[in-house]
């Protein structure tokens, strides 16, 4: 089997990496807050750096954040690129963050100037998904690159897509988030408006999960937004990450993404409430402060 790299380790990279574990393959891993010990005591080791990491692994994962985590651990101080650059070759960087298209393009053509192969495959299912091994992977690169590492990433997931070449599978990511925080917006404003109407948002979403609204959202976001258990999950703050970097890439483009805007600017009235870190489902809260009335309040008599 082989040495498999893996750097972040937070709420998806975690059990993504014990994924790799269980799949027989030897994992390294570097974290700014340390490894975990139960990573640890199932066999992970623990690297110094992300260079250390880089000088022993045959494939390298990132799990980071944002644009500009990527961009350091990959050619900061002892990043990643410096190991590569003691490699003989045959190394593969995949990059699972969700980050820039346009930035992602760059990084790979810098790492493919040391003779590294270089994959996007950034993943959606959420917590729960990484939990259950079945996260859908859009990934961007060779065709052969990918071929050689699918093996790999079917042990974290269970829906993979080529989308196309090194970048596409972070455009894809991208559209994704436009779609799920929409329909987030979506469910949130039919489940106030019912609530305020004064009819039961459990029995309005039971029925509806019957009919042409029903969504995985509907099902699992939708609960969360009755039963008002919003830890995350997926931060607020990440979607607006998220959201973001679909605006800036319409902007770049010149593509109009009104209702991507005015959900951002939903998620900012969380932020401004004190919700970055809530789940992303607790946009609702959005909807909720603007009407005055909150799912689960009694409507006032007619």
């Amino acid at each position: 089997m082989s040495k498999i790299g893996f750097i972040g380790l937070g709420v998806m990279g975690k059990p993504m990496a014990q994924h790799i574990v269980d799949g027989g393959h030897t994992v390294l891993a570097h974290t700014r807050s340390g490894v975990p010990q139960d990573l640890l005591d199932a066999g992970v080791q623990a690297c110094s750096s992300a260079e250390d990491l880089a000088r022993q692994s045959e494939t390298i994962i990132l799990m980071l954040p944002d644009t500009p985590d990527v961009e350091q651990v990959l050619f900061g101080k002892e990043g990643v690129a410096d190991g590569l650059a003691e490699t003989p070759g045959g190394v593969t960087v995949i990059d699972m963050s969700s980050i820039s298209p346009i930035a992602t393009r760059e990084f790979a053509r810098c790492i493919e100037a040391l003779g590294v192969d270089y994959v996007d495959a950034p993943v959606s299912g959420g917590e729960v998904g990484a939990r259950a091994g079945t996260l859908s992977i859009m990934a961007g690169g060779k065709q052969e690159v990918f071929d050689r590492v699918l093996p790999l990433l079917q042990l974290m997931g269970k829906n993979i897509v080529r989308v196309g070449e090194v970048g596409a599978g972070q455009v894809a990511k991208v559209a994704n988030q436009v779609i799920v925080a929409l329909t987030i917006e979506a469910v949130g404003e039919a489940l106030v408006l019912a609530a305020r109407a004064g009819a039961d948002p459990a029995r309005v979403r039971e029925a509806l999960m019957g009919g042409f609204a029903s969504s995985r959202i509907l099902e699992v976001h939708g609960e969360r937004m009755i039963k008002r258990t919003f830890d995350p999950g997926f931060r607020i703050a990440l979607h607006q990450k998220d959201l973001e970097l679909a605006l800036s890439t319409a902007r770049q483009l010149g593509v109009g993404l009104p209702n991507t805007a005015s959900c951002q600017q939903l998620f900012n009235v969380c932020h401004g409430l004190g919700g970055s870190g809530w789940d992303h489902s607790a946009l609702v809260r959005a909807i909720e402060h603007l009407s005055s009335f909150a799912i689960g309040d009694t409507p006032p008599a007619a």
